[in-house]
């Protein structure tokens, strides 16, 4: 909720925001996505096992984070072409206040700077000389996302009458994660079905929505280490995948659908992304969407076992 409230604090101070000074609060989202993307590289070197997990469960791990993630985009597509149509172009338009940044040419390098910095990040942390000097930023990488929410809503506050128009959706903004939610578990359904896995261990896989933390340990206390290493794998790589699955969705399906791949994650870590390649609207909805999704994780697992 901390980042909710932040992005609410921005969108106030928005409001009163000097336009002339957009492109430096852009450059500020820019350098926070990257130290989220370079920290959370970081972390994942730093882990011991986390080569060698890589290895073992790939592939069964790759499956399960590819079919629930394409399931959720399908759902989330015709769900919000069919429930939501009437505004798809406006959504889908690029805003004024963000318009070189919703709008990138193939040629944007942001791609590129997030996988670079995501790869620079795992190869510091997995040297112990290099890693203990970013140890004050891996442990403070709560307060960049807090700024960079905070800088968000700022862009939301230049976008006037965003908020009045999100009051048009009433109950559609549950559309999104019901369609998360379903493709996911539809998905770790057809998984199950793949690999031979019984139907409760599939679908609790795919309940973790991009949550990877809690979903590898949730699921290794309930059914295992195997299966929670294969929960903590797959949704590590729906939280990755989601980085580079955004800017080619965002062209060529709607602005809502790319939330998709981001299931849980939309509220936080893929949230730059979004605010990157979509607009301040679908910022608005990314950030429901990753409360819900998250609140949704214990429970959707839990009723597996």
């Amino acid at each position: 909720m901390g980042t909710l409230f932040m992005m609410l604090l921005g969108i106030g101070v928005g409001r009163f925001f000097p336009v002339s000074q957009k492109e430096k609060n852009e450059l500020v989202q820019l350098l926070c996505t990257l130290l989220l993307i370079f920290s959370m590289g970081v972390g994942l070197g730093q882990r011991d096992s986390f080569f060698s997990e890589l290895l073992f469960l790939g592939i069964q791990s790759f499956l399960f984070f590819l079919l629930p993630t394409l399931c959720s985009i399908v759902f989330v597509y015709f769900l919000t072409r069919h429930f939501m149509a009437e505004t798809d172009k406006e959504t889908d338009r690029p805003s004024p206040c963000k318009e070189s940044a919703s709008t990138p040419k193939k040629s944007d390098p942001m791609v590129f700077m997030a996988l670079g910095a995501l790869i620079l990040g795992i190869g510091c942390g997995t040297f112990p000389i290099l890693s203990s000097f970013f140890t004050a930023l891996t442990s403070h990488t709560q307060w960049i996302l807090y700024l960079l929410m905070f800088s968000v809503g700022i862009s939301i506050g230049l976008h006037k009458g965003i908020l009045a128009k999100l009051r048009q959706y009433h109950v559609k903004i549950l559309i999104i994660p019901c369609g998360v939610i379903a493709g996911s578990l539809v998905g770790g359904a057809l998984c199950g079905l793949f690999m031979n896995y019984p139907l409760n261990q599939a679908v609790s896989i795919a309940s973790g929505l991009g949550w990877y933390s809690l979903a590898g340990v949730s699921i290794g206390n309930l059914a295992g280490a195997g299966l929670g290493g294969i929960a903590f794998l797959s949704n590590l790589m729906r939280e990755i995948g989601a980085f580079f699955m955004i800017p080619y969705i965002s062209r060529h399906f709607n602005a809502f659908t790319s939330i998709a791949p981001a299931a849980a994650t939309s509220e936080d870590t893929t949230l730059p992304m979004l605010i990157r390649y979509t607009n301040e609207e679908t910022v608005v909805f990314s950030v429901l969407n990753g409360i819900i999704c998250s609140a949704f994780v214990p429970v959707l697992i839990s009723l597996c076992y």
